[in-house]
Order: structure tokens, then C-alpha cells, then sequence
């Protein structure tokens, strides 16, 4: 899981950190093999996405409200490893009674969140040098175009 997340960090998001390598070495601190080995011990939510064996992403969920993490190793870009993942932790934040979803997405994710529905939620905030946009998106369906045809009127 840590070489996922540094390497997705590391070449994905270079728009982000900017190669600058204070932003690196603070945005990976916490990717390491003992601090997600915490992580999983105290509870934390997470998941995996493998393909041969090997791990293509990780997920994570925060608060039953938050999608904490999102990384896809760069080895398995553009091959449905973001989207499994995303709508695995939607799926579960539906479970968990969750009504609306946040993420704080990098610039280089708001556009891939975007495309799923996702929506701003008010201004960039900055995090150890990298900005963040939070997003939300409702996890209801809307009831539009379900609606119950009229008595006696089974043509639409």
C-alpha cells in the first residue's frame, strides 16, 4: 500500500507538489508502511484495488462521511482502478446511512471527481503547501424521471 501512495503522490500529482521536495516529503511522511499499519489497527477504513496480485490503488474513508484517500499507482492509470475504487467507497458511505459525501480533492483529482458527480464546496484551502478543493456529492439517486405514471395513464 505505501509504495502505492508514494508513487501515485510522487508522479500523478507533480502538478500539485510542483517536484518541490519539502511538499513531497510532507505529503508522503504519513504513507509509510508502519504509519498505515496504525492506521489499520486503529480501525481506519480501507481498501484495495489488485490486479495481478499486485496493488493498483487505495481508498480510504474517514468519519463515515469523507473519502480520506484516493490513489491509483501510476502502473494502472486509465484502466478503472480510480472509478472501482471510488464507487466501492460510495457504495459503503450509502451503507454506513451516509446522506452527502466530501472529499478534499488536489487539482490534479478535481477533475476526475468532477466527472462523477462530484460538485465545489466552497473555497481551495491549503494543506502543508498543497492546495485542496473540497467537494461533495449527494449519494441519493433523484427521484426525477421515477415518478409513478398517473392513474389511468400507462403511455409514459
Amino acid at each position: 500500500m505505501s509504495r502505492a501512495l508514494i508513487r501515485s503522490i510522487t508522479y500523478l500529482c507533480a502538478a500539485d507538489h510542483h517536484k518541490q521536495p519539502a511538499l513531497l516529503a510532507a505529503w508522503t511522511a504519513n504513507k509509510d508502511p508502519q504509519t498505515i499499519r496504525r492506521w489499520i489497527q486503529s480501525g481506519a477504513q480501507l481498501w484495495l484495488a489488485e490486479i495481478d496480485g499486485q496493488v493498483a490503488g487505495v481508498g480510504g474513508l474517514h468519519n463515515r462521511s469523507e473519502v480520506s484517500l484516493l490513489y491509483v499507482d501510476p502502473a494502472y492509470v486509465r484502466r478503472g482502478v480510480g472509478l472501482a475504487l471510488l464507487i466501492r467507497l460510495e457504495s459503503e458511505l450509502v451503507d454506513q446511512g451516509c446522506a452527502v459525501a466530501q472529499v478534499y480533492a488536489t487539482a490534479t483529482a478535481r477533475e476526475f471527481y468532477r466527472r462523477f458527480g462530484w460538485k465545489g464546496a466552497g473555497e481551495a484551502e491549503e494543506w502543508q503547501g498543497v492546495l485542496q478543493f473540497p467537494m461533495r456529492k449527494s449519494l441519493h439517486p433523484t427521484d426525477e424521471g421515477l415518478r409513478p405514471f398517473p392513474s389511468g395513464d400507462m403511455s409514459r
